[in-house]
């Protein structure tokens, strides 16, 4: 199992809540890169990354992320 994000929603959440890519990854603790990589939906995340996200972006961890 693995945990992916819902794309839509998150980069949705990013742009309402203010934030590029780069300054998620920053509040986030994550890469730029792995940011823009789970926004496409070509990387997964794990539970405490998901939480984090779904904290900063203010948002259900459910609404944007999906277990597969």
């Amino acid at each position: 199992m693995k945990i992916v994000a819902h794309t839509h929603a998150f980069a949705k959440a990013r742009i309402l809540n203010g934030f590029t890519q780069r300054e998620l990854a920053r509040r986030s603790g994550l890469s730029y890169g792995y940011i823009s990589m789970i926004e496409r939906g070509e990387k997964s995340v794990g539970p405490a990354a998901a939480k984090k996200l779904s904290e900063l972006l203010d948002k259900p961890v459910e609404e944007l992320f999906r277990i597969e």
